[in-house]
C-alpha cells in the first residue's frame, strides 16, 4: 500500500528497515545540529534578540573603521610606527576608563549608560567621515578620535555586558556567550574584508559613514530594552572601582577567571612574532602575514558556531583549564613547526580554544557575581583582556630578541600551561567549580 495510503494505525517499520530520523544518516543529523551553536537565546528573548543583533551589525562597522584608521594613517604618514600609534592611543583610555566604566555601570541604569556610548562612539564615526571629506590630513586628530572611541567602548561594553544576566535565564548564559562571541569574530572577519572593499571604491569616508550607520542597530536595540538599574541602586550604596577589586580578592574563583587569561595573553599570544617568522621561517611576506593573523579568527569563529555543547558542560573552571591548556599547546605546537598550513592549523585551533575560555569566563562572571557587581568585574574584564595581549607582545618581543622567534613562540606556549598548572595547584577550587551552585 503507498505511503500516502497507510491509516494512523498502519504498523511501524520493522526493525530491519529503521526509520530514516533513526538511522545512521539521521543520528549524524542530530549530531550536527547538536554541535551547531544554540540559538535558544535568540529564540525565545526578543530583548537579546535585537542586542545580539545590534551587536553583530555594529561590530562588522567598527572593525571597518577600524582598518579605515589605520590605513589612513599609514597614507598620510607613510610610517609602520605611526600606524602602530593607534593601538596605544585606545589602549590606555580602555586601561584608564575600564575599571570607572564598570562602576559607573554599577550605579546607573545599564541602558542609559550603553545608549550614551554607543551615540558617542556614533558621532564619533561621522567625525571621521567629515574629515576625510574635507582631506584634513591630521594624523593628531585621528589619534584623539580613536582616544575618544576607546572611553566610549569602556562605557557601553561593561553596561551592555552586565545585562545580559538580566535578559536570559542563567541555564542559557553559556549558549547567550557563545553567540556573543560568534557575532565579535563576525565582526573581525567580516567587517576588514567589507572596509578594504569600500575603501578601495568609494574612499575612507564610505567605511566610516556606515559605520555611523551601523550604530544605529546598537541604538535601536538599547532603546527597546527596559530600565536596567542595578539591584542595590535603589539602596544609596555608592559603587567604587576599589570595592570591585576588594570583591575579587575573597572570591578565588572568579579571580581565577583573570589569572588564566593572563596566563594565556601574556605568555602564549604570539601575535607580535608574525612578521619575522613569515620572512624567516616561512619564506613569505605580508601575504603570509595576513594568513597568520586571520588563522585565529578563524578559528574563533568556527568555535563559535560549533559551541552547541557548552550548554550541556557544568563544570566551568574545569573547562576553562582545559581551553587555556589547549591554547597553550596549539602556541607551543605553532613554534615549533616550520610548515606554514600546519601553523595555521595550531593558530585555528589556538583561536577556537581561546573562544571556548571565553564563553566559560564571561557565564562565571556573570552567574557567580552579585547584580550589583557586574559592572565592575565587566570593567576589569576589558582592562584584562586589552591590556594582556598588549603586554604578551612585549614579553614575545623581548624574548624572541634574545633567542629566535620560534623559540619564543614555543617556550611561551609552555610557559602559559607552566603558569597554568600553577595557579590550579594554588586555586584547586577552580576545577570543581559547578555552574549548577555558582560560587564565586
Amino acid at each position: 500500500m503507498p505511503i500516502e495510503q497507510q491509516s494512523d494505525s498502519a504498523p511501524a517499520p520493522s526493525p530491519a528497515e529503521p526509520r530514516p530520523d533513526t538511522g545512521l544518516l539521521g543520528r549524524l543529523g542530530r549530531s550536527v545540529r547538536g554541535s551547531l551553536a544554540d540559538i535558544t537565546p535568540l529564540r525565545e528573548h526578543p530583548h537579546y534578540r535585537r542586542l545580539w543583533f545590534g551587536q553583530a551589525v555594529s561590530g562588522i562597522g567598527q572593525q571597518m573603521t577600524a582598518l579605515a584608521v589605520s590605513v589612513q594613517v599609514y597614507a598620510l604618514t607613510h610610517s609602520a610606527l605611526a600606524t602602530g600609534l593607534i593601538g596605544l592611543c585606545s589602549l590606555l583610555p580602555l586601561v584608564a576608563f575600564g575599571l570607572y566604566g564598570g562602576a559607573i555601570a554599577d550605579r546607573v541604569d545599564r541602558r542609559r549608560l550603553g545608549l550614551l556610548g554607543a551615540s558617542g562612539a556614533a558621532v564619533l564615526s561621522v567625525v571621521l567621515a567629515v574629515q576625510a571629506l574635507l582631506s584634513l590630513h591630521l594624523v593628531g586628530l585621528l589619534y584623539g578620535i580613536v582616544a575618544l572611541q576607546a572611553i566610549c567602548f569602556a562605557i557601553n561594553a561593561p553596561a551592555r555586558a552586565s545585562m545580559i544576566p538580566r535578559l536570559v535565564p542563567a541555564e542559557q548564559l553559556p549558549a547567550a556567550n557563545a553567540l556573543g562571541s560568534l557575532s565579535m569574530n563576525l565582526g573581525l572577519t567580516v567587517g576588514p574584508m567589507i572596509g578594504g572593499l569600500f575603501i578601495g571604491l568609494w574612499g575612507f569616508q564610505a567605511a566610516y559613514l556606515v559605520d555611523a550607520v551601523a550604530f544605529g542597530a546598537s541604538l535601536y536595540a538599547m532603546w527597546r530594552l527596559p530600565a536596567m538599574k542595578p539591584e542595590a541602586a535603589a539602596d544609596g550604596k555608592r559603587a567604587s572601582v576599589l570595592d570591585g577589586l576588594r570583591f575579587l580578592r575573597d572570591r578565588p574563583n572568579l579571580r581565577m577567571t583573570f589569572l588564566a587569561d593572563i596566563a594565556a595573553m601574556v605568555f602564549g599570544m604570539p601575535r607580535a612574532l608574525f612578521p619575522a617568522l613569515a620572512a624567516t621561517v616561512y619564506g613569505g611576506g605580508a601575504g603570509t602575514v595576513g594568513l597568520l593573523t586571520a588563522a585565529p579568527a578563524i578559528g574563533a569563529l568556527v568555535g563559535g558556531l560549533f559551541s552547541g555543547w557548552v550548554g550541556r558542560v557544568h563544570r566551568h573552571g574545569f573547562a576553562t583549564t582545559l581551553a587555556v591548556a589547549a591554547w597553550g599547546l596549539a602556541c607551543a605546537g605553532f613554534g615549533l613547526t616550520q610548515h606554514l598550513w600546519l601553523a595555521l592549523v595550531f593558530l585555528a585551533c589556538a583561536g577556537a580554544a581561546d573562544t571556548v575560555s571565553m564563553i566559560f569566563r564571561n557565564t562565571m562572571l556573570q552567574a557567580a557575581a552579585p547584580d550589583d557587581m557586574r559592572g565592575r568585574l565587566q570593567g576589569v574584564f576589558i582592562v584584562v583582556v586589552a591590556g594582556g595581549p598588549r603586554l604578551g607582545d612585549f614579553e614575545s618581543g623581548v624574548v624572541a630578541q634574545l633567542t629566535t622567534p620560534s623559540v619564543s613562540a614555543a617556550t611561551g606556549g609552555l610557559a602559559c600551561l607552566a603558569t597554568l598548572a600553577l595557579l590550579v595547584a594554588r586555586y584547586p577550587s577552580f576545577l570543581r567549580y559547578d555552574a549548577r551552585t555558582p560560587t564565586p
